[in-house]
């Protein structure tokens, strides 16, 4: 048994507000479509970010609408599971990979979690949010023990695990159940290949660059997807890579030689057959940045799709180079930082409510907060809650550390 597994292809991601950006990231999909059929695959998982949203444009659902059926063409199913950016939270609705049933794709969801591939038994579960991590972890468990009763077995999901993410993660490593074969994972855009329980615990990594934290990565790994073979005792991991339409060009050059060093970028990408993206440091600037990013411009502009610099300042009196732009707490940062002190589950709540209300998904928002009091909250007796409201009367109210909020004022 031999199956193709990737993930955050992110269709439809027009990245810096390029229309050829978004046109990258649907030519890289139609090369994955077209080396997985050459791999001879029996079938496909994509573990979730299949869109950049969960309303997708048409030439999104067209592009991938396409590569099913060419999938579908050469007798390759495809299993699939909504992931942060194409789940729908809100109750009775539906991801749009549930367009494309009746095309042939079978969508693992929350109503029909599991598949059976000849004797290969494939469970999963579509993006949860960290505030649902109590349910998360119960579906999890009985995944688990479904899995017990087969010799071969996938788990599919879309989930940030602390191991390998730093930041914002849904679930610890000790969380995930042992007993499966292969964890088909997404959501984090890096390549990762790692021993779990009795198989292998894979990434695949996004199939275009996202972000530009992703180059490292990109470099090291390159961009594509994974190819599984479970016919031996061992599950067996081979890495496919897939070249991306346009290269992401990072320089660092020293103002007193600007002049040698755009020459010599120059040089580099004047035959690409796609303008590049120039990500550039310049250091030990002494004049006006505006000037010199003119003076770039009138140089590599005609051969670079987009040219993002970053000045350091020579600071003559401290002999040391200034950034001119420093790096800043986001939203996300600043709350934690605000909430310090009033636990992980009210830290993970605010920042989830935050990127929910940013985008005015009022309603996705409010079912956050009914789970998180239903998780937290819903079981209290009111004895206990009049007792609490008894002994606040009599104690003195303790102040709240300087700087910090509470956690009424969050969601006011």
């Amino acid at each position: 048994m031999k199956f193709a597994h990737l993930a955050d292809t992110h269709l439809g991601y027009r990245q810096y507000g390029l229309f050829e950006r978004e046109k990258d990231f649907y030519e890289v999909f139609e090369k994955v479509i077209d080396k997985i059929i050459e791999e001879n695959v029996d079938f496909v998982i994509h573990s979730g970010d299949l869109f950049e949203t969960a309303r997708p444009s048409p030439l999104a659902l067209l592009t991938f609408q396409k590569g099913l059926l060419k999938l579908k063409g050469a007798g390759i199913p495809m299993y699939a599971i909504a992931g942060n950016h194409d789940v729908v939270m809100r109750k009775g609705s539906i991801p749009p990979q549930v367009i494309f049933k009746k095309s042939g794709l079978k969508v693992i969801s929350n109503i029909n979690p599991t598949y059976m591939h000849g004797d290969v038994f494939i469970a999963g579960l579509p993006f949860f949010p960290a505030s649902h991590g109590k349910l998360l972890k119960s579906k999890l468990a009985d995944l688990s023990d479904k899995a017990s009763h087969h010799e071969k077995s996938i788990l599919v999901l879309h989930q940030g695990i602390d191991k390998y993410f730093s930041f914002n993660y849904e679930l610890e490593i000790g969380d995930i159940p042992d007993n499966f074969d292969y964890y088909a994972m997404g959501h984090i855009h890096k390549y990762v290949n790692d021993k779990f329980g009795k198989g292998r615990l894979v990434y695949p990594g996004s199939s275009e660059i996202w972000k530009t934290s992703e180059i490292p990565d990109y470099l090291e790994n390159g961009k594509g997807f994974v190819v599984v073979e479970m016919d031996g005792p061992k599950t067996l991991v081979k890495r496919v890579k897939i070249d991306i339409p346009r290269e992401f060009i990072k320089r660092t050059l020293d103002y007193n030689k600007l002049e040698s060093g755009i020459a010599g970028i120059k040089e580099t990408i004047k035959d690409f057959d796609k303008k590049p993206i120039l990500n550039l440091t310049i250091n030990n600037v002494d004049s006006d940045t505006s000037r010199v990013y003119e003076l770039i411009k009138e140089e590599l502009g005609e051969l670079a799709l987009m040219i993002r610099p970053t000045f350091n300042m020579y600071d003559e009196d401290e002999s040391v180079m200034m950034p001119e732009v420093t790096s800043k707490l986001g939203p996300e940062e600043l709350l934690k930082i605000q909430l310090k002190g009033y636990g992980s589950n009210v830290d993970v709540l605010s920042t989830e409510l935050y990127d929910l209300l940013s985008k005015d998904k009022l309603e996705e928002a409010k079912e956050i907060i009914d789970q998180f009091y239903n998780d937290h909250y819903a079981n209290i007796n009111e004895d206990v809650e009049f007792k609490t409201e008894k002994v606040e009367e009599e104690t003195p109210k303790e102040e709240k550390p300087e700087g910090q909020v509470t956690f009424k004022e969050v969601l006011e």
